[in-house]
């Protein structure tokens, strides 16, 4: 079944970057639920690929009115050269969590538009959209109360690493399998869950929303051997993330360096 989504970029009103980042991760999310309920879950996999094609489309048509002269960065387009000498570059991923989208029931899928200027993300929405909700940098999250008990880590729900689950074991923590790096991060930032660690591999779009509203709310955002993170590099593969709550992050990083030194797999 085909379907479209509307592009109209007059619904885009000149506003500020991180009012811009949440509104249109609000727009993507709604229209992805609508489509959800049109298309049906009968066929996964063409929910899939409408969903992934839609967002896409609605989001570089308003960024393209909203923002001319600003580069993208997306999951769901080619990549080329010019972002690389940008100093404005959109980073989106349409549809992150797209097997947890055509899937019904499932909330923990996610939009995520981000913005990075010279060399730092400056801001950023992850829409949660069968929830409701739209985190963002515009209006930051207040940092999570301590939760009682052990430490909680959410993981991938369908390829959880090793080395997380070391890492879980060493500190006496409870693994929470979640779908879409976007819920992931957000069940941090709302306190739902401790940390997230994820190695063997994610992409700038996977995280770069994500860790500017984990950052903008006080959290710990880094690479698993505690380097900062870095966006719009020629290649966007990002191998690793770890997203915090901060009293957790000297432990998570010691036991982390403590276990690849032991020949810990990840």
């Amino acid at each position: 079944m085909m379907s479209t989504l509307s592009v109209d970029s007059a619904e885009v009103a000149p506003v500020g970057d991180q009012v811009l980042a949440a509104t249109l991760a609000e727009a993507a999310g709604a229209a992805l639920l609508a489509l959800r309920e049109q298309i049906g879950f009968g066929d996964p996999q063409a929910l899939r690929a409408a969903g992934d094609g839609a967002a896409q489309d609605l989001l570089a048509a308003r960024l393209t009115s909203a923002r001319p002269d600003d580069a993208v960065l997306s999951e769901e387009a080619a990549d080329d050269d010019v972002r690389l000498t940008a100093s404005r570059v959109w980073i989106i991923d349409p549809l992150d969590g797209t097997r947890e989208f055509s899937e019904s029931g499932r909330t923990d899928w996610a939009v995520h538009v981000a913005l990075w200027e010279s060399g730092a993300l400056t801001a950023g929405a992850v829409a949660l959209p069968a929830l409701g909700l739209t985190l963002s940098t515009a209006n930051p999250p207040p940092l999570p109360s301590r939760r009682p008990g052990p430490p909680r880590l959410v993981v991938s729900r369908t390829r959880a690493p090793a080395l997380a689950e070391q890492v879980a074991t060493a500190l006496g923590a409870e693994l929470v399998p979640m779908g879409s790096a976007g819920a992931k991060t957000a069940a941090v930032i709302l306190g739902e869950v401790d940390g997230y660690l994820h190695s063997g591999g994610q992409y700038e779009w996977d995280s770069a929303a994500p860790v500017a509203v984990a950052q903008a709310a006080g959290l710990h955002a880094s690479r698993l051997d505690g380097t900062p993170l870095a966006y719009n590099q020629p290649n966007p593969y990002l191998p690793d993330l770890l997203v915090c709550v901060p009293h957790l992050t000297k432990p998570i990083l010691m036991s982390i360096s403590t276990l690849i030194k032991q020949g810990g797999q990840t």
